[in-house]
């Protein structure tokens, strides 16, 4: 919560210093609670002292705003208002609190509406600015409690009122966001990040509300700024990657899959995804290379060996078409396949794909007793 509002003492010499009144007048009281209030709080006095001094001049303050003449004046009003607004904020008694924040909103609307030349914009200024700490202290109870809509609708007028404050920004756009506007939650998760916020999860949501609008070149931004702000964040860059591959930007893919790898060398995952790009583009000889740096980290990883057998059969027909070839023979690159595929057989003996492969390579060598086992347990799924 942010710091409550409080005079400086040399203001409150100022409004002790006006001698217009009578000091037994209700305004002049509550004038001087106003300076009672600052030096109790200097003094360090506990909340029950504070209250008593409030209380007596919010007392005042409403005697005034019911005289005929003073209660023109939009000094009443602004005091009221302050006042009000403190006890809002340090009295633990839920209701008691919540009747003052509502005087204190009307004084202001009053006191704002009064003060045509701006004499009490002080008291006014610092009046609205703990109204706005009451305001995002309900609004964070209203989120805790699932009322959304009340918690958007309040941490939007404080985060409009303190716009620089980034945890408020993520706040708000929470709230939108849990109930379901979008739109409005973007306008505040970009507040956040234009106000220089590094947290992931920002550049995350904003992305994800970008890619559910199909605005996928403004997702994809959103990730970049995020790894400026948080190089070699490993949940940025996941995201970062897949969006690439579902917007179908396999060599930018393929890039920043490189580039991660120099740091991420334990990731299983992206040699595998890095494996698969090539392996899409043909490249089996890079491809098998990665699913063995995957096979290394995690030697019972499934689709690492699936696709690495799937690998294999293609270099093993491609080193058909090959004329005094140097590399391995095709019956080489077979067996090669064969080995993979039943390791990821036994991993996963429920997997089609992977015995529907089995079958094509026993086929080709001619061992039907194998062939005629796995049509068999085909027919068993």
């Amino acid at each position: 919560m942010k710091k409550i509002y409080i005079f400086n003492a040399a203001f409150l010499v100022l409004l002790s210093a006006d001698t217009a009144f009578s000091q037994q007048s209700q305004l002049q009281i509550a004038r001087n609670s106003v300076g009672k209030l600052q030096m109790a709080i200097e003094a360090k006095q506990d909340e029950k002292k504070q209250l008593s001094i409030l209380g007596e001049g919010v007392k005042a303050a409403e005697a005034a705003q019911n005289d005929k003449k003073t209660k023109k004046w939009p000094e009443t009003w602004a005091i009221k208002a302050y006042l009000s607004a403190y006890v809002s904020l340090i009295d633990s008694d839920v209701s008691n609190s919540d009747r003052y924040y509502n005087l204190a909103n009307e004084a202001i609307d009053s006191a704002k509406r009064l003060d045509k030349f701006q004499a009490n914009s002080q008291l006014i200024s610092a009046a609205v600015y703990n109204v706005n700490i009451k305001k995002q202290e309900k609004g964070n109870t209203a989120f805790a409690s699932n009322d959304f809509n009340t918690a958007f609708e309040l941490l939007k007028e404080v985060s409009d009122f303190f716009p620089k404050d980034t945890t408020l920004a993520i706040n708000t756009a929470l709230a939108a966001q849990n109930m379901q506007s979008l739109d409005k939650a973007l306008i505040y998760y970009k507040r956040a990040k234009d106000n220089g916020i590094k947290n992931p999860v920002v550049y995350q949501k904003l992305s994800g509300i970008y890619s559910s609008k199909f605005e996928h070149e403004l997702a994809l931004k959103s990730l970049e700024e995020g790894l400026k702000m948080n190089p070699y964040n490993v949940y940025l860059t996941n995201d970062y990657i897949n969006l690439l591959l579902d917007t179908e930007k396999y060599d930018d893919a393929i890039r920043v899959i490189e580039t991660t790898l120099k740091t991420e060398t334990k990731n299983k995952l992206l040699y595998f995804l890095y494996g698969y790009l090539h392996q899409n583009k043909s490249s089996n000889n890079t491809a098998i290379l990665a699913y063995n740096k995957a096979l290394s980290i995690d030697e019972n990883y499934f689709d690492a060996l699936h696709q690495l057998g799937i690998a294999y059969i293609n270099a093993a027909n491609e080193s058909l078409k090959k004329k005094n070839s140097e590399g391995p023979s095709f019956t080489s690159y077979i067996n090669r396949a064969e080995v993979a595929l039943l390791q990821a057989h036994e991993i996963n003996q429920n997997d089609k794909s992977t015995v529907q492969l089995l079958i094509d390579i026993y086929t080709r060598k001619n061992r039907l007793d194998k062939v005629q086992e796995l049509k068999g347990k085909l027919e068993e799924f």
